[in-house]
């Protein structure tokens, strides 16, 4: 079972101008689903920085809470 490709002529010759015409194809599409993903994409980075930033903060706070040193003042 042999695979045809619907753009090659019929007498299976390749030419320039149908490589050219499947490339421009293909960057048509990856254009366009690239276009499409980059919201999706700056949402998931924003999300991750955001993830990050909190991580951090409570992170710091638990080590701030280990470290901190605890004073007791007795009047005699």
């Amino acid at each position: 079972m042999a695979r045809h490709s619907r753009s090659a002529p019929p007498e299976g010759e390749v030419t320039p101008a149908d490589i050219r015409a499947k490339l421009a194809e293909i960057e048509g599409s990856v254009q366009t689903t690239a276009k499409a993903a980059a919201p999706i994409g700056l949402a998931a980075g924003a999300g991750t920085l955001l993830l990050l930033l909190v991580l951090a903060y409570l992170l710091g706070r638990r080590r701030g809470n280990k470290r901190r040193t605890v004073v007791e003042i007795r009047r005699i």
